[in-house]
C-alpha cells in the first residue's frame, strides 16, 4: 500500500489507537464508505490486518464494530 511506504510493522503499531481513533471519528462525522476507504488511517489499518491477522482486524470489520457502539 503506497501511503504506508516507508513504515515498519513496529511503526504501524504503535499508532494502532491513532487509526482506530480516526476511524471513529470518520464514522462520527457521517462520512460515506467510499471516502473513509480512501484515508490513510483506513490503508494502515488494512496494511496491519494483511500483516498479523491474528492480531489486528480488517478495517470493514472495525466499522461495524465502532458504528455499532456509536449507536
Amino acid at each position: 500500500m503506497s501511503s504506508s511506504t516507508g513504515l515498519t510493522i513496529g511503526e504501524l503499531e504503535a499508532n494502532y489507537s491513532l487509526y482506530c481513533k480516526a476511524l471513529r471519528r470518520l464514522l462520527q462525522e457521517g462520512r460515506s464508505r467510499a471516502a473513509i476507504e480512501r484515508t490513510v488511517c483506513w490503508s494502515r489499518l488494512a496494511q496491519l490486518h494483511l500483516c498479523l491477522p491474528g492480531r489486528y482486524k480488517a478495517p470493514d470489520y472495525l466499522c461495524v464494530v465502532l458504528k455499532r457502539d456509536l449507536a
